[in-house]
């Protein structure tokens, strides 16, 4: 493993958002928020954090994860893996947080986690306090979606996320481990559903990889970069990178911000990689090959090809996808799979 790429002087009223995403790589940015409210909150102890962040409770119940000391903060899946090693209820903000004060100084704490709740929704005014400007480009065309992440010792195993993502993380200390998107087979990945978190996870402990079961993951970790964050910096990735996430102290907080550079009316992909599994895994290897090629003219390739020798009237679905086709087409596909 390597370390992420560092950069300093950065200001938050001037990220270069998208050069950044573009590089292609995560990049910690050092110090970007560090004068945020919360972030000097947080140096002045845990519970001046929980005492600020209790005071912007909207009255919303928050989804709040507990788990038993034994699973050492690693929220994941129970020993047979026919269901979760954690609870989740949805509690008051505030009583979930004295939860976790109460355990502050506790070697064997159970484990307390509320994980990527949306901050406008929920905790509005801690959001106008604490945020990055929402002129900095694409946030200006394409807002991104806030997050925030609470608990004590925390361990979110590796996953990827469908959108590009910097995190800002406020109180503790965190640690990622990141994979490239084509170290997939390598991290050996769970089921599809039920997952932890929302998204598919890799079933490899990190902290004590078992090489015998997930003997490729070594390469896995060829590839990997780990980034230290402390309070106040920022950690910048491309969308689909795989990250495991590390809270390493007894009261940590993250704010996140997701966006892809996409017009809402574009459907998940996770919706065709699931229709796929239905239509095209299982034929004959031959077909799936042949599939494949048309994947690479009519998805993967240069969008206007395959329509750029048809006259404009003539194209349909294959011009420009805009709200009015997306809708027509999610139509013409709904009207498919209900035949």
């Amino acid at each position: 493993m390597k370390s992420a790429r560092i950069i300093e002087g950065l200001r938050a009223d001037a990220l270069p958002v998208q050069a950044l995403i573009d590089h292609g790589e995560p990049a910690i940015l050092k110090g970007v928020v560090k004068d945020w409210p919360l972030v000097q909150r947080g140096l002045q102890g845990p519970r001046a954090a929980i005492d600020y962040l209790s005071g912007f409770d909207a009255g919303r119940p928050v989804v709040g994860y507990t788990g038993a000391p034994e699973i050492g903060g690693r929220f994941f899946y129970n020993e047979d893996v026919s269901g979760l090693n954690f609870d989740a209820k949805r509690v008051p903000l505030r009583d979930f947080l004295q939860r976790i004060a109460d355990h502050l100084d506790d070697p064997d704490a159970p484990s307390f986690y509320i994980g990527s709740t949306d901050l406008e929704f929920f905790l509005p005014e801690l959001a106008s306090e604490n945020r990055l400007p929402a002129t900095l480009a694409p946030f200006d065309t394409h807002p991104p979606i806030a997050s925030i992440w609470i608990g004590n010792r925390t361990i979110a195993s590796t996953h990827y996320d469908f959108s590009n993502n910097i995190a800002c993380n406020l109180v503790g200390h965190r640690r990622f481990t990141l994979f490239p998107p084509d170290q997939i087979a390598n991290l050996h990945p769970g089921p599809l559903e039920p997952t932890p978190g929302g998204q598919v996870v890799s079933m490899v402990d990190l902290r004590d990889p078992d090489f015998e079961r997930f003997p490729s993951f070594r390469e896995a970790l060829e590839a990997a970069q780990v980034a230290e964050l402390e309070p106040g910096d920022l950690l910048i990735y491309p969308a689909m990178w795989w990250h495991n996430v590390e809270a390493l102290d007894p009261f940590n907080v993250m704010i996140n911000y997701w966006w892809n550079a996409t017009p809402r009316f574009v459907d998940s992909p996770m919706t065709t990689l699931l229709h796929a599994i239905l239509s095209l895994r299982d034929r004959p290897e031959a077909e799936k090959a042949a599939w494949k090629t048309l994947f690479d003219y009519y998805v993967f390739g240069d969008g206007a090809r395959a329509g750029a020798h048809l006259p404009e009237h003539a194209r349909g679905v294959l011009s420009p996808l805009d709200e009015t086709m997306a809708r027509r087409l999610r139509a013409d596909l709904l009207q498919r799979l209900n035949r």
